[in-house]
């Protein structure tokens, strides 16, 4: 399997993913410039955190007019995995991918450190490899992660079991806790907390691996060649 890392004027997690990706799962991986038109030959798509075009006007909001937006949408349709951290998750958002939107932390504070997050559905390709209710620990760095939607998508996603991630203790004002959500047809994902960096115990967890894991793991029983 060969993963897209893709990078934005102003990401800055891009090489954390490209780590996760490459030394800790053993997988292949590329950078992919914003600005490239095609996607082919890859099988995952990986949108990191960072600022991507230093969030003027708004979280994800330029990032999301970016040459390269045309094929991750056309990739999500054709349901390839996507992952969207951070400011990958607001891009996700901006681009419609995702329902909702994320506002300023309700304490209008930076907040950078571990997290704990709930497991809420790992009936997912992103989430297999873990069990319902597990909480892991995953580190958190953002000043816009508060998750809001209305009331009529909040039961939708509650309906169609959207919900991934869930914070144990609510850092950022995010309504139901909501950490990750997916969409769905359940092959994009998008969540604040990021599981790159939390892919070795020397970073002090390992936690977010089995995330990568389960994409791999999906993607190879779904394209077996059987004789």
């Amino acid at each position: 399997m060969k993963f897209a890392v893709i990078v934005f004027p102003g990401s800055n997690c891009d090489s954390d993913m490209y780590h996760a990706i490459k030394d800790e799962l053993g997988s292949e991986v590329e950078y992919v410039w914003h600005t490239e038109t095609s996607l082919e030959g890859f099988d995952g798509i990986l949108l990191p955190g960072g600022f991507s075009y230093g969030d003027y006007l708004r979280c994800g909001a330029i990032a999301r007019f970016s040459s390269i937006m045309g094929e991750i949408i056309k990739a999500a349709e054709a349901g390839k995995p996507i992952l969207g951290v951070c400011n990958g998750f607001q891009i996700l958002l901006e681009a419609g991918l995702l329902p909702g939107a994320l506002r300023r932390n309700d304490s209008l504070k930076f907040v950078c450190s571990p997290a704990k997050i709930t497991v809420e559905n790992n009936n997912t390709l992103f989430t297999a490899g873990y069990e319902n209710g597990q909480i892991l620990s995953i580190p958190v760095a953002h000043g816009e992660g508060n998750y809001f939607c209305d009331p009529e998508t909040l039961v939708k996603l509650k309906h169609n079991n959207q919900i991934v991630f869930t914070y144990t203790e609510n850092i950022n004002g995010s309504l139901e806790n909501i950490a990750g959500i997916i969409n769905e047809q359940g092959n994009v994902l998008g969540m604040m907390p990021h599981p790159e960096r939390a892919v070795d115990s020397l970073l002090g967890s390992a936690d977010g691996l089995a995330l990568f894991q389960s994409i791999v793991k999906q993607w190879r029983e779904s394209h077996v060649v059987k004789a």
